[in-house]
């Protein structure tokens, strides 16, 4: 991890910063909407949100992962979203944010890590293989307004 980089959890003053990288990420939000979500999630006991901060304390990226018991799979968790800046991006922020959930992980009793990324992510994929996750599904997702 690169000296100046600090993780810590996510605080609700980081919504604006968390929001803003989301639509980095491709999933637009405003701040106020971040709030609402961060709330749910600090409430949720199966699941962290981890900023990087650099030296002058601007959030340059986030990492929420969450564990879900499953009756098919020893359990495990995954990461359900994880960004850093455009702007700092190949600097050692991501693999910095990606062990500390893992360590989250750990420490939840979980033997195992998985993430599901985008067929279009092609950079995002080789950031996982590089750090020892293994391509072993191809799957469609479905989702439903309810």
């Amino acid at each position: 991890m690169p000296k100046e980089l600090k993780i810590r959890r996510a605080k609700l003053t980081d919504a604006g910063r968390i929001a803003a990288l989301s639509g980095q990420l491709g999933y637009p939000t405003t701040m106020k909407e971040m709030a609402v979500r961060l709330r749910q999630v600090f409430k949720a006991k199966g699941g962290a949100c981890l900023v990087a901060v650099n030296r002058t304390n601007e959030v340059i990226g986030w990492v929420h992962a969450s564990v879900t018991p499953l009756l098919e799979v020893p359990r495990r968790a995954e990461v359900n979203g994880l960004v850093v800046d455009e702007k700092v991006r190949s600097h050692g922020a991501g693999w910095a944010l990606l062990q500390a959930a893992e360590k989250w992980a750990k420490k939840m009793g979980c033997v195992g890590m998985s993430v599901r990324s985008n067929v279009i992510r092609d950079r995002a994929h080789s950031f996982y293989l590089r750090h020892a996750y293994e391509h072993y599904k191809t799957q469609k997702a479905f989702r439903k307004v309810l």
